[in-house]
């Protein structure tokens, strides 16, 4: 089967032919492109069986219909991410529709941590004022996190992760979900307006649904304490840009951390150094110096990558097979 591979980043092509060279996987043949897959895009997979793509790709139904004119019949998501894909369109036309349900939840709870510790004790200014020979501590003054109370939403691998490593830090921690991890007997779950009212340390780890669209609204932010922190690693319309931007002009945020926003499509996983930022909302959050804002780039660990590349030829494989392997989205 032929794969063509949208939106190739150097560690992808790495990683992916590390796995096709050393594991048993002869039927598949991959071609690595750079374009990220959109309706633009989607005629390039003219002659392939399957296309790969990512969480930042635009798999709408126009996108999803030309490729079904193409002939592609599997589209591998190497991202346990979905909302940018129109399963009902591929389902519609028989297309199959496999992801990445679970890599390695710890990856993305240590980088939520990390933008905890980084964006509360703020070590990016410490790194650039250390540079230019400014030992001074002025402005760099946080908060202690030990004895404080963690609000984890959304529970599951990466926001239990995230619970024990706040556990660890001597926190207190309160969890929201609809479904109660077993696992996690340390936590005490509360409803959704306790954990904005309880929380210093707040940190999102749910996916995106229509229900939870913009979650972190205005009305939610007036709820939380003054001096929250706020951790987003998981999607970014589960916050209410405009309504952050105004929570942090208000004073309310003591520190916020995002590796995800609203206006990550297009500039995402790219250099933008040289260019003007398009999207107000994004050059505005960069200005407040109590942000902390990187590239969606929780998930980027060896053992990440490890397990991103040998799932997604996995479930390549048991589509040729035949085989289903509990991954598909759609079938």
């Amino acid at each position: 089967m032929r794969i063509l591979f949208f939106g190739t980043k150097s560690y992808d092509e790495k990683f992916f032919k590390e796995f096709l060279e050393k594991e048993n996987y002869h039927d598949l043949e991959i071609h690595f492109i750079e374009p990220n897959l959109t309706a633009d895009t989607a005629r390039l997979a003219d002659g392939y069986e399957a296309v790969c793509a990512f969480v930042n790709m635009d798999l709408g139904t126009a996108t999803i219909d030309i490729l079904h004119e193409c002939g592609v019949k599997l589209i591998l998501m190497r991202c346990a991410g979905y909302n940018n894909v129109d399963l009902d369109e591929a389902a519609k036309l028989g297309i199959t529709v496999m992801r990445v349900p679970s890599y390695s939840p710890e990856a993305v709870a240590e980088h939520a941590m990390a933008l905890v510790l980084t964006a509360n004790r703020h070590m990016h200014k410490a790194y650039v004022k250390g540079r230019e020979n400014d030992f001074s501590l002025s402005g760099l003054m946080g908060v202690n996190l030990y004895g404080k109370t963690a609000g984890i939403i959304g529970t599951g691998k990466i926001g239990a992760a995230m619970a024990r490593l706040c556990h660890g830090f001597g926190m207190r921690v309160i969890g929201y979900d609809t479904y109660q991890n077993p696992s996690l007997d340390f936590v005490e779950y509360v409803d959704f307006d306790h954990i904005l009212a309880e929380s210093d340390l707040i940190s999102l780890h749910c996916p995106l649904f229509e229900s939870n669209y913009h979650m972190i609204n205005k009305e939610a932010i007036d709820k939380m304490k003054d001096g929250v922190i706020l951790v987003n690693t998981s999607r970014g319309a589960l916050i209410k840009t405009a309504d952050l931007v105004q929570g942090i002009r208000d004073g309310k945020f003591f520190a916020v951390g995002l590796d995800v926003y609203e206006e990550e499509t297009g500039s995402v996983y790219e250099d933008m150094s040289e260019q003007i930022l398009s999207h107000s909302t994004m050059a505005r959050l960069l200005s407040f110096p109590n942000v902390m804002v990187t590239s969606h780039q929780g998930f980027l660990t060896k053992e990440a990558l490890e397990a991103i590349s040998q799932t997604t030829l996995d479930n390549a494989q048991a589509f040729v097979e035949g085989r289903k392997n509990g991954n598909e989205l759609c079938a």
